[in-house]
C-alpha cells in the first residue's frame, strides 16, 4: 500500500516562542513535496508552495519566488496529485470552506489524520497578511507579527488556495484544525488568509498517513520550553481567532 507522508521543519510551539532560525533549505523543503506552506527565516513574510515551487509573500502582499538556498524555520510540504479530487460551489467565507473541507474529509473517516488541500478557483475576495524581518531570539510569534504584520485585501481574482489541516491532538506540533495561504495564479499576490470568498473551484485533497519532523539542530533550540507555547496565541496568530 502506498503510503503518503507529510514533512514538516520544526514544530509550531517552538516558532510561536520565538525560534525563527532555519531549520531546513527551501531546497531540503522542495524534496518532500510539491505543496505547502510556512514562513523563512526571522518571519521573513508567508511561504506558497505549488506545483514544487516555492513562493514568497511581502509584507505588501507581493509574491517573489524564493532560491533553494533560502533558510526555512517552520514549513510543512506533501504531494497531493494522487489526491481525491471534487468541484466546490460557492461559499462566502473562511469558516464555510473550512467546514466543507472538514465534511469532505470526515466522510472517509479521516479527522485523525492529517490532510493537505489545493484549491483553484474564483475568488471573490481574499483577506490576508505577511510581515517583515525581525531578527531576534525567544521573542514570540506574537510580539514580531505586532511589530511587522500588514493586512490587506485582493479581489475578484484566480488563484489558489493551500490549506493544511492537523487534528487536535497534534495541537502544538502544529496548528490544531484547518490554516489556509493563498497565491494568485499570475504568481504576483499572495499571503496568509484569514478571510476569503470563494465564487467555485475545483479541490485537490490529499490524505496523509505518515509525517517526519526535522527538529532544529542547534543547540539553541534546546534552551526553549515548548510547553509554555500558548495555545491561545497560537490559534490567534495562525488561524485568526481572537
Amino acid at each position: 500500500m502506498k503510503s503518503n507522508k507529510i514533512y514538516q521543519a520544526s514544530t509550531l510551539q517552538a516558532l510561536a516562542l520565538g525560534y525563527t532560525r532555519p531549520v531546513v533549505t527551501v531546497g531540503e523543503l522542495l524534496e518532500h513535496g510539491d505543496t505547502g506552506l510556512g514562513t523563512f527565516e526571522n518571519v521573513d513574510g508567508e511561504m506558497i508552495v505549488v506545483d514544487g515551487v516555492c513562493y514568497q509573500a511581502k509584507q505588501d502582499g507581493s509574491i517573489v519566488p524564493t532560491s533553494e538556498e533560502a533558510g526555512v524555520p517552520f514549513a510543512v510540504s506533501g504531494f497531493v496529485k494522487d489526491g481525491r479530487k471534487f468541484e466546490i460551489e460557492e461559499l462566502t467565507d473562511i469558516e464555510s470552506i473550512k467546514q466543507e473541507l472538514t465534511l469532505r474529509i470526515e466522510e472517509d473517516f479521516g479527522l485523525n489524520s492529517i490532510h493537505i488541500a489545493r484549491i483553484d478557483g474564483w475568488f471573490e475576495s481574499v483577506h490576508a497578511r505577511a510581515g517583515a524581518p525581525y531578527r531576534s531570539q525567544h521573542v514570540t510569534l506574537k510580539n514580531i507579527l505586532s511589530k511587522t504584520l500588514k493586512d490587506f485585501c485582493f479581489e475578484r481574482l484566480y488563484g489558489t488556495l493551500v490549506c493544511v489541516y492537523y487534528p487536535d491532538y497534534m495541537d502544538g506540533i502544529n496548528a490544531a484544525g484547518w490554516h489556509l495561504h493563498f497565491i494568485s495564479q499570475d504568481k504576483t499576490l499572495g499571503g496568509h488568509v484569514f478571510q476569503v470568498s470563494l465564487s467555485s473551484g475545483e479541490c485537490l485533497l490529499q490524505k496523509m498517513d505518515r509525517i517526519e519532523i526535522q527538529l532544529p539542530r542547534e543547540a539553541a533550540f534546546d534552551t526553549y520550553s515548548l510547553k509554555k507555547a500558548s495555545r491561545d496565541e497560537i490559534a490567534e496568530v495562525e488561524q485568526g481567532k481572537k
